[in-house]
Order: structure tokens, then C-alpha cells, then sequence
């Protein structure tokens, strides 16, 4: 069993950023590979980022490549999204999910753990 606990969202103007963190305990994190997702008001959850459970491996949704970049550390059992440049559309409940695989996915029916989300608005 893993808990995650997703951290760092708040209010942001366009163009400025954010780090959020997810945080896991019940096991080693370095087990398993995490995905962001996202799900705006009325709105789909749609990925947004995954990494690999060493870390070395990620992909991205293309609406997010060039601007967030995700990170593992697995001595700290956290995993991070730093996200530059925010857009207005970016404004979402973020969600991190872990999966106990060497891969990690852009389909949220691959997680079997997921934090509560956390709230991201970026103001135009």
C-alpha cells in the first residue's frame, strides 16, 4: 500500500510557476513509477506527465512539453512537477498517481494509488 500526498499548489499569474510535490510512504517509492494528471471544471482527468521508477525516463503531454518538467527522488520518496511559464488553460486539480511498474503511463486506469490533488489556478 503507498499514500500519496500531492503539496505546492496555489494561485499564480500567467507566466509565472510552480513546484508541486508528491509525497509517498507505506512503501519504496523506487518501486514504482508516477503520473500527474490534471482535471479542470467539467473537464475530463487528462495525463499530464510521467516518470519511471528510476527516474531516468519521462514523457510529457504535448500541452505541457517544453514548460513542466517532472523528477523523482527516491531517498526522499517524493516526486516533483515544476511547472514554468503557467497558462490560464493550466488551472486544475493536480492528481499524482503511482504505479508499481518500471514504466510509468498516460493512462490514468494503469494507477492503482492516487493523492487527494491539488489545486492549481493561474490568473490571465
Amino acid at each position: 500500500q503507498v499514500q500519496l500526498v500531492e503539496s505546492g499548489g496555489g494561485l499564480v499569474q500567467a507566466g509565472g510557476s510552480l513546484r508541486l510535490s508528491c509525497a509517498a510512504s507505506g512503501r519504496t517509492f523506487s518501486d514504482y513509477a508516477v503520473g500527474w494528471f490534471r482535471q479542470a471544471p467539467g473537464k475530463e482527468r487528462e495525463f499530464v506527465a510521467a516518470i519511471n521508477w528510476s527516474g531516468l525516463s519521462t514523457d510529457y503531454a504535448d500541452s505541457v512539453k517544453g514548460r513542466f518538467t517532472v523528477s523523482k527522488d527516491n531517498a526522499k520518496n517524493t516526486v516533483y512537477l515544476q511547472m514554468n511559464s503557467l497558462k490560464p488553460e493550466d488551472t486544475a486539480v493536480y492528481y499524482c498517481a503511482a504505479t508499481h511498474t518500471l514504466r510509468g503511463s498516460a493512462s490514468s486506469w494503469d494507477y492503482k494509488y492516487w493523492g487527494q490533488g491539488t489545486q492549481v489556478t493561474v490568473s490571465s
